[in-house]
C-alpha cells in the first residue's frame, strides 16, 4: 500500500493540493503511533523518492530520458536547466519538478560518470 501511494505521489507530486497532503501527513502520524516510530513526513519521502527516481535516470545510459536530461546540464555550473513551458499542467509534472529539487540538492554539482 504504502509503495503505491508513494509512487503515485512522486508522479503528481506537483499537483497535489495542501490539504491532500495533511491528511496524507495525519494518516503518516497515525500509522507511526501505532507501529511505534516516528516516520518522515510525506512531503520528505515524496523529495527524496523524486530525487532517487532522477539520479537513476541520469545514471543509466540505456533509460529513454537520459540523453534528453544528459543535454539539459549547464555548461557552467553542471546545474539542469529547465524545459521551457508554458502551461502549468506540465510545469507541475514529474521532470520539471525533478529538476528543481535536483538543482536544490547538494547532488547539483557532481559530475556523472561516462557511459
Amino acid at each position: 500500500m504504502a509503495s503505491a501511494l508513494f509512487f503515485a505521489a512522486v508522479c503528481w507530486g506537483g499537483s497535489i493540493r495542501a490539504g491532500d497532503t495533511s491528511r496524507i501527513n495525519k494518516l503518516i502520524r497515525k500509522a507511526g503511533s501505532v507501529i511505534g516510530i516516528k516516520l518522515d513526513p510525506f512531503e520528505a519521502v515524496v523529495e527524496r523518492r523524486t530525487l532517487n527516481r532522477l539520479l537513476s535516470m541520469m545514471d543509466n545510459p540505456t533509460h529513454p530520458l537520459h540523453l534528453q536530461l544528459d543535454s539539459q546540464r549547464s555548461s557552467f555550473s553542471n546545474i539542469l536547466l529547465q524545459f521551457r513551458c508554458h502551461k502549468d499542467r506540465y510545469r507541475n509534472t514529474f521532470l520539471p519538478t525533478a529538476i528543481t529539487l535536483y538543482n536544490k540538492s547538494p547532488l547539483a554539482g557532481r559530475e556523472l560518470s561516462a557511459p
